[in-house]
C-alpha cells in the first residue's frame, strides 16, 4: 500500500487561522507587527522565499519591509544595517536571507541580530535555548518538520529517528527538538556516508528526516517498511522539483511521506509568521 501523503498546506491553513486571531489581539492592544527582510545580492531561490513572506504577511496583516543590499556590501555595513533594525522599535522581526555572498561570514551576521527579533531562530542565544530544551524562537524549517510529524499523532517516545544532514537551521535543531520528545535520534552526515553506513541508519529509522540538498541521495529501497519520511530537500532536476529521497520507491515502503513540493515548504513560511508574532510577545515582556 502506498504511503499517506503528509501535505503541509492544510496544516498551514489551520495554523494561520489561529495566527489571524493572535494578530487581531495584538493589534487591539496597540501592537503593530512588522517583519524586516534583508537580502544581500540576488538569488533566485531567496527571491521566491521573499515573495512567499510578503504574501503571507499581507494575508495576516503584518507589515513587511524588504531591504535589498548590494552583493559587494562590506561585512561591517551589513552588521550596521542589522544592528539598526534591531534598535528600531517599529521592527518586530528580522530575517537575513541566505545564502550570503561568497566570503561573507554567515554566523557573524546572524550573531548581530537581536535575539528577541530573530524570527529565523539563528542567533547564538536562540540556538542555545533550543539546546536547553526551552526554545522561544527556533529555526522555521525545523519547526515545520516537527509540526508535520506531530500532525500524525505518532508517539515519538523511544522511537528510532534518523536525521540525514546536520545544518544549523535544519538537521541540528530538528535532532534537538525531537530529543526533547524522548525520541532516540541519530544524525548522519557526509562522514556517515563515507563509512558506508548511511543505508543502515536509514533502514532502522521509524522516522526519517532528510535535509541534504542532493536529489535522490536516499534510495527508496533503504526506507524501513512502515516508516515516516519527511523530505526537506528541494532540488531542480530539468523542469521538475524533487526532494532528496527517491519518492516513488520510498512511497511504496513508507506509511507517511512528504511530497516535494507541497510538504515541508508551505509550513516553513507559516512558522516564520508564527515566530514573528511570538517575537512581538517576547518584546512586550
Amino acid at each position: 500500500m502506498a504511503a499517506q501523503l503528509l501535505q503541509g498546506g492544510p496544516i498551514a491553513v489551520a495554523i494561520k487561522e489561529e495566527l489571524n486571531r493572535e494578530v487581531e489581539r495584538l493589534t487591539a492592544a496597540g501592537v503593530s507587527l512588522c517583519l524586516a527582510a534583508v537580502q544581500v545580492g540576488q538569488n533566485p531561490a531567496s527571491a521566491v522565499y521573499v515573495r512567499q513572506q510578503q504574501r503571507n504577511c499581507e494575508q495576516l496583516g503584518i507589515h513587511y519591509q524588504l531591504h535589498e543590499l548590494e552583493a559587494d556590501i562590506s561585512p561591517d555595513a551589513l552588521a550596521d544595517c542589522l544592528g539598526k533594525l534591531g534598535a528600531n522599535p517599529g521592527i518586530t522581526g528580522i530575517i537575513l536571507q541566505l545564502p550570503l555572498p561568497e566570503g561573507m561570514d554567515t554566523r557573524r551576521m546572524q550573531a548581530v541580530i537581536d535575539p528577541t527579533k530573530d524570527v529565523e531562530g539563528v542567533s547564538p542565544a536562540n540556538a542555545g535555548w533550543v539546546v536547553y530544551g526551552r526554545p522561544r524562537l527556533a529555526p522555521c524549517t525545523a519547526l515545520a518538520v516537527v509540526e508535520l510529524i506531530g500532525s500524525t499523532g505518532i508517539d515519538l517516545y523511544g522511537k528510532n529517528v534518523t536525521v540525514v544532514g546536520h545544518s544549523d537551521i535544519v538537521g541540528k535543531p530538528v535532532g534537538l527538538l525531537l530529543l526533547d520528545k524522548f525520541a532516540t535520534v541519530s544524525i548522519c552526515h557526509i562522514g556517515t556516508a563515507e563509512r558506508g553506513e548511511l543505508a543502515d541508519y536509514v533502514g532502522r529509522a521509524e522516522v526519517l528526516v532528510v535535509a541534504v540538498g542532493k536529489p535522490g541521495v536516499i534510495k527508496g529501497a533503504w526506507v524501513r517498511q512502515g516508516a515516516m519520511v519527511v523530505d526537506v530537500g528541494i532540488n531542480r532536476v530539468g523542469d521538475k522539483i524533487v526532494g532528496d529521497v527517491e519518492f516513488e520507491a520510498a512511497q511504496e515502503r513508507a506509511a507517511y511521506i512528504t511530497p516535494v513540493p507541497g510538504g515541508v515548504g508551505p509550513l516553513t513560511v507559516t512558522m516564520l509568521m508564527k515566530n514573528t508574532i511570538e517575537a512581538a510577545k517576547w518584546q512586550r515582556e
